[in-house]
């Protein structure tokens, strides 16, 4: 837990923070009902999220629509204790002392709705994985 926080703080990062970051963020947000503090953030954000991306969400119920790409900063990863990247390779900064995993997805841009959703679902499987870490019952 981060000092400004009670809470675990992830953040999720991808390159363009229009797809795979923020449905990442959509599932920890929904399924961890406030237990975590979420974060997403690209190295190269997009100008909007990907339209395929939020379909895919609706369909489970989250609305990540009004998401907007952030460029991911230096003091978002250090005030983070798990940092998730997913495809931004050498450009993610790197602190000691954090939690890091790379979940190497495949990335849903130019991609249709039946191409997303095993996406969607292999970065839910993900993340009540690490939701269950975080949040021991």
């Amino acid at each position: 837990m981060t000092e400004s926080t009670d809470k675990p703080v992830v953040l999720f990062v991808c390159i363009h923070n229009a797809g795979r970051s923020q449905m990442a963020a959509g599932y920890l947000r929904e399924l961890s009902g406030g237990a975590v503090e979420v974060r997403s953030g690209g190295s190269e954000p997009g100008d909007q999220i990907n339209p395929i991306a939020v379909q895919a969400m609706a369909e489970e119920g989250i609305d990540i629509s009004q998401a907007v790409p952030q460029l991911m900063t230096t003091e978002q990863v250090r005030a983070s204790d798990v940092v998730i990247t997913m495809g931004c390779g050498d450009v993610c900064p790197i602190f000691p002392g954090k939690r890091y995993e790379d979940w190497d997805l495949v990335d849903p841009a130019g991609k249709g709705i039946e191409d997303v959703r095993p996406i969607r679902d292999d970065i839910k499987r993900r993340v009540q994985a690490l939701l269950g870490e975080l949040t021991p019952r």
